[in-house]
C-alpha cells in the first residue's frame, strides 16, 4: 500500500493526525534554528560587551546592545541603561529583562507538548471508530463480511500506529529542547553576571571585610 492508501485507510481521524505531525515538525525545525548557542549567545559580542564594561566603557558596551538586538543584548543594556542607580538597580533590572526574554528561548513547547499528549489519543480514538465498525459489521452480516471487517480492523491498526509515530519523536524532540533552553538560560545568567561584576568590581577592602565577617570571633574576646 502505498502512504496516500494507508492515509485514506485510516479514516477521518487520520486528519487531525497529519496536522498535529506538520505542526510538530514546523516548531521541531524552528526551535533547532532558534535555540542554536551561537545565535542567541554569539561569543563575539558576549566577549565584546563584556570587555568594554571591564574596561570602564559602559556606554559603548550599551550602543553594542542596542545595535545587535537579542535576548542577551537586551538583558544586559536593560542593566546599563540603569547603571546610573546603582547596583541593585542595575540588578533588579537585569533579572526583570531576563524573566521577560528567557520566555522566547521555550516559545511554541508547550503547543510542541500537547501534541505529544494528543497524537497517541487521537490515535485511540481511530481505533475505537475502527473497532465499532468492525461490531457493526458483524452485528449486521453475522461476520460474513471479511472485507468490511478487515477495512475496520485496518483503520484501528493504522490510526493507533501513527499517533504513536507522531507521539515518540515530538516527545524526544520537546525534551532536547527544553534542556537546550536550559542551558542556555544558565549560560545567559552567566555572562550577565560577568557584566555586573565588570559594571561594580568587589574591592579588596569588600573582600576583607566579608572575610572577617565571616571569621570566628577569637577565643577570650
Amino acid at each position: 500500500m502505498s502512504l496516500i492508501e494507508i492515509f485514506k485507510s485510516g479514516g477521518p481521524v487520520m486528519w487531525p493526525l497529519l496536522i498535529c505531525s506538520l505542526i510538530a515538525l514546523a516548531i521541531s525545525l524552528e526551535r533547532l534554528f532558534a535555540l542554536r548557542t551561537s545565535k542567541v549567545l554569539a561569543p563575539r559580542i558576549v566577549e565584546q560587551v563584556t570587555g568594554l564594561v571591564e574596561g570602564g566603557r559602559a556606554d559603548r558596551a550599551a550602543e553594542v546592545c542596542r545595535g545587535n538586538p537579542g535576548i542577551y543584548t537586551n538583558i544586559v543594556l536593560a542593566g546599563l541603561t540603569l547603571a546610573h542607580r546603582g547596583e541593585s538597580a542595575a540588578k533588579e533590572a537585569v533579572e526583570d529583562a531576563g524573566r521577560h526574554e528567557t520566555t522566547k528561548l521555550t516559545r511554541f513547547l508547550g503547543a510542541l507538548g500537547t501534541i505529544v499528549g494528543i497524537s497517541p489519543l487521537l490515535g485511540l480514538l481511530g481505533t475505537v471508530t475502527g473497532m465499532i465498525n468492525v461490531f457493526k459489521t458483524i452485528a449486521q452480516s453475522g461476520g460474513g463480511q471479511a472485507a468490511q471487517l478487515s477495512t475496520g480492523i485496518s483503520q484501528a491498526l493504522i490510526t493507533t500506529a501513527t499517533g504513536l509515530l507522531i507521539a515518540i519523536p515530538a516527545l524526544v524532540a520537546y525534551n532536547y529542547f527544553q534542556g537546550q533552553a536550559e542551558r542556555i538560560i544558565t549560560e545567559i545568567e552567566r555572562e550577565s553576571l560577568r557584566v555586573l561584576r565588570g559594571l561594580y568590581p568587589v574591592t579588596d577592602e569588600e573582600i576583607r571585610g566579608d572575610a572577617e565577617s565571616r571569621s570566628p570571633v577569637a577565643a577570650g574576646s
